[in-house]
């Protein structure tokens, strides 16, 4: 932590009525008026910006959903009661996605709960709806789950060995194949976010004065007040997974067609051409599994970019990597469960008590 040069402040706690007016005048009253309520579009605006991007469009997604059920059955959204809210649960845990085919998943519930009672204190109603009830319907539905043997479903790791099965799918003779060599190479080492890898810019990533990848996360899940990350990428021991050389190549051939500013990730279309100057999480989470359907078709697995974060804390553990730097490196919260869930998978394995007992 930076140390700053500020000087203490020294302060007593005093009695209100030891307060002095302000020049002569009775302290201000402290009755609101419409003015207190009012905010400025470019104060709107701000307050809006500061939300990441997916988040709101997921947060839009789930309302909208909700707001159209609730005109469905003839209910009112805003504000809603306590069973409005929990027949809404009741409805999301029997009703299957046309995308999945399957009902929603807990986390899922939980998230459009979540943004219900953000809308309404958005709205000026605090506590609203009450949970109680809907919360109940959700614990039921866990235990049906988990009885029924449904699991929470984890993104399939996708380690080393199957990292170069991905890279050898890439041709480097094309734009597209060397973007993609990019995205599945830092998406391991960084063991980053898609949406991580979707905000890089071309200044973001640079080779450093030691030969290895610098690279600037300028916002992330775990840094939503965008204060910026630096992750270092070392360079590799073989041509086709060297992080610094891959990014090398496809920086060169970014600027044989005049682009050296801007997003590091371009949308490619089947021509091998440029069509947008970004990559959005979502178009990287479809090449992956694309290329993973093809590269990997034994596996009979429906692998997504959420593997390469997975898959990178997986070998890191496997190599002796320390539990704090695999969190630094993956940007983990502190205290947060989910690398150990990486790492747990090796341990079951490499530790496990009956393995050379001599069956």
């Amino acid at each position: 932590m930076t140390e700053t040069s500020e000087e203490p402040i020294e302060a007593e706690l005093v009695d209100v009525d030891r307060l002095p007016a302000t020049a002569g005048h009775p302290p201000a009253s402290t009755v609101h008026t419409e003015r207190d309520h009012e905010l400025s579009d470019d104060t709107r605006q701000a307050i809006e910006d500061s939300i990441p991007d997916n988040t709101r469009r997921a947060y839009g997604r789930q309302w909208e959903t909700f707001a159209n059920w609730c005109t469905e059955e003839g209910r009112v959204p805003l504000p809603a009661t306590a069973k409005t809210l929990a027949q809404y649960v009741r409805h999301l845990t029997t009703t299957p996605s046309a995308r999945t085919g399957r009902t929603p998943a807990p986390s899922s519930i939980e998230q459009a709960i979540a943004v219900i009672r953000v809308a309404h204190r958005a709205a000026g109603y605090r506590d609203q709806p009450e949970t109680a009830p809907a919360l109940r319907v959700l614990k039921g539905y866990k235990k049906a789950r988990s009885e029924s043997g449904t699991r929470k479903r984890k993104a399939p790791a996708i380690n080393l060995d199957k990292l170069r099965l991905l890279i050898a799918d890439c041709d480097p003779a094309t734009l597209a194949g060397l973007r993609d060599r990019v995205i599945f190479i830092l998406g391991f080492t960084m063991m980053a976010r898609r949406s991580e890898l979707a905000g890089l810019y071309l200044e973001d990533v640079r080779e450093d004065e030691e030969g290895d990848l610098t690279i600037l996360i300028r916002s992330s899940k775990t840094d939503q007040e965008g204060d910026g990350a630096e992750v270092v990428v070392p360079r590799g021991v073989h041509n086709e997974t060297d992080p610094v050389r891959v990014v090398r190549v496809y920086k060169e051939a970014l600027v044989e067609r005049g682009i050296t500013t801007g997003r590091l990730l371009r949308a490619i279309n089947q021509w091998d051409q440029i069509t947008h100057d970004t990559m959005s999480g979502d178009a990287i989470n479809e090449m992956v599994q694309r290329r993973a359907a093809r590269a990997l078709p034994n596996d009979k697995l429906t692998y997504t970019a959420h593997g390469f974060r997975a898959g990178g804390a997986g070998e890191a553990y496997k190599n002796k990597a320390p539990l704090s730097a695999i969190r630094n490196q993956g940007r983990w919260a502190e205290g947060s469960p989910q690398v150990l869930e990486y790492i747990r998978v090796v341990d079951a394995r490499k530790e496990n008590p009956m393995r050379g007992i001599g069956l």
